[in-house]
């Protein structure tokens, strides 16, 4: 096999990787902050797409269309969040009910055609597959793509520091007694989620520019790919990454390592039919380790410890 091949395919797997990293950060939120399962996600990875591609190809500037599709992606949030918290709705049910609504409207943002394509030669995008070589550095995907990540972990950083941040960490780490300090739960939970999908949503319109083209299907097991950041993240740089900044960071890794071991995997010429098992496979491995570690791995405590304790 040839390995010239492969490196060439790893700059679009860091981008790619890179993207998705920003996607699974959304994942993060919900999934270990305010400790919900957000199926919304696979909705709102193509809301945030259709919605920057198509008022990118009515003429409209980059930086409102990029605003506008992180504003569609907090109000499938906050559907979500009032299903949840306002009709006592079950969260991942809740998420369910968004995501199957929003094919319907990601269907007509699109004016009712499955894909959409936007030509990087015709309109200036704020990314491209074809900008990953022989352009300027600050036209490189990896390092624009590099640089969002950067400031969005800078603004979460600084957000849950604050009180309300801090309020919405207590939120997800214990409900009953967040409530009992007087903290408004279902205001947390409906704000963590809006910020959650307006990340995927801005991550979804970064991919769409990245392979000039938009689809209804876009965001279909999105939210195994996001889960596949954060597992496989948490699971190498967990013990390096202590710091909240820094864990932040790790997700985004795991979305490197990810697309960088499926680019291994077609390198090794296996089917591309078994890419979703792989895929499903992967993150269910990762997901073990913490458990293997725990059970396997661990050092056992000693009697006397046990009984001093």
């Amino acid at each position: 096999m040839d390995i010239t091949a492969l490196l060439n395919v790893m700059p679009g797997a860091v981008a790619e990787g890179l993207i998705w990293g920003i996607m699974g950060i959304g994942v993060y939120i919900t999934y270990k902050i305010l400790d919900i399962a957000d199926l919304s996600v696979d909705g709102t990875m193509g809301l945030g797409g259709a919605v920057c591609i198509m008022m990118l190809l009515s003429g409209k500037p980059m930086w409102l269309s990029m605003l506008v599709a992180t504003l569609a992606g907090m109000l499938a949030g906050l559907a979500t969040g009032l299903f949840h918290t306002a009709m006592g709705i079950p969260a991942i049910l809740a998420g369910i009910i968004t995501q199957f609504g929003l094919w319907t409207i990601n269907l007509r943002v699109l004016d009712g055609k499955a894909n959409v394509a936007i030509s990087s030669r015709n309109y200036k995008l704020m990314v491209s597959s074809g900008n990953l070589k022989g352009v300027p550095f600050y036209r490189n995907t990896i390092f624009v793509v590099a640089i969002c990540v950067v400031l969005i972990i800078g603004i979460l950083y600084w957000f849950f520091g604050t009180e309300r941040g801090s309020a919405m960490r207590a939120t997800g780490c214990n409900p009953n007694m967040s409530r009992a300090q007087g903290i408004n739960t279902n205001v947390n939970k409906v704000l963590g989620l809006m910020i959650s999908n307006g990340i995927v949503a801005f991550a979804s319109a970064l991919l769409s520019q990245y392979k000039s083209s938009v689809d209804v299907n876009q965001g279909r097991g999105a939210i195994v790919i996001g889960l596949a950041a954060v597992v496989i993240g948490g699971a190498i740089f967990d013990k390096l990454f202590k710091n909240f900044a820094l864990k932040l960071l790790a997700v985004v890794f795991g979305g490197i390592i990810y697309y960088a071991v499926m680019r291994v995997v077609l390198w090794l010429k296996v089917d591309a039919d078994l890419l979703k098992l792989l895929q499903a496979l992967i993150v269910a491995v990762f997901l073990a380790v913490p458990y293997w570690k725990k059970k396997f791995f661990a050092k056992p405590v000693k009697k006397g410890a046990e009984s001093n304790a």
